[in-house]
Order: C-alpha cells, then sequence, then structure tokens
C-alpha cells in the first residue's frame, strides 16, 4: 500500500507533510494555478481531507517503472457522491514531488470547489 493512502486511511492527515518533496506542485481539480510548496500542499490536503465527508480509497494502481501511482476515491460532499483520482509521483527517495487530482461529477466537484474556495486563502 502507497505510504500516502495509509496516513489518510489510518486517519494520520498530520504526516503527510513528511511524505511531500519541499518542492511539490499539487494540481488541483478546482484551480488554475498550481500550489506549490511542502507547507502549501500539506495544508491543501488536509483541508480537503477535512471538507469530504465518507472518504475511501477503493482501488490503487501503480506504475513502478515510471514511479506514478493512482489512488482511485469515492467520498460525498454535501451530500453529493463524488468519484476521484489521486495521481502521484515518487521522487526516487519516495517523496511525493506531483500530485494531481481528478473529480467527477461536475455538480458534486462544484460543491466541493464552493467548500474549499471558503477555506482556503485567496491567491
Amino acid at each position: 500500500m502507497h505510504a500516502f493512502r495509509s496516513a489518510v486511511e489510518s486517519n494520520k492527515v498530520d504526516d503527510i507533510a513528511s511524505l511531500l518533496d519541499e518542492k511539490v506542485t499539487f494540481n488541483s481539480p478546482v484551480a488554475f494555478k498550481s500550489f506549490e510548496g511542502r507547507e502549501t500542499v500539506a495544508f491543501v490536503l488536509q483541508t480537503a481531507f477535512e471538507t469530504f465527508e465518507d472518504f475511501e480509497y477503493v482501488r490503487e494502481l501503480d506504475s513502478p517503472l515510471d514511479g506514478y501511482t493512482g489512488l482511485v476515491f469515492r467520498a460525498k460532499v454535501d451530500g453529493l457522491d463524488i468519484e476521484g483520482c489521486d495521481f502521484i509521483h515518487e521522487t526516487p527517495d519516495r517523496l511525493i514531488d506531483e500530485f494531481t487530482v481528478m473529480l467527477r461529477p461536475m455538480k458534486a466537484t462544484q460543491a466541493f470547489a464552493e467548500k474549499m474556495g471558503a477555506k482556503l486563502p485567496k491567491k
């Protein structure tokens, strides 16, 4: 099991920062600009996990040849079902240097965007 998934599933989201490279880039499904840096990305991820309800990973897709892992998840936002995938790339030192999230369907994604927008500082 991927270390990030393990941290999330054991409810140790405070440990996420230790899994991130200093120069990590986070590509959000609801923001035009990427978030950069360990502290910023850890905050965004922790906020996202506080925003989702009934979050669970349902599948792990591993590509050891190029350092990518896909973590498929299901959750709820304001009672709406949402599905997504976390695409994670790791450095040779096993630190996450790129994190991209995809979400569906649109209605739940919009609800998620509104909730996250209220919690994150404006860029």
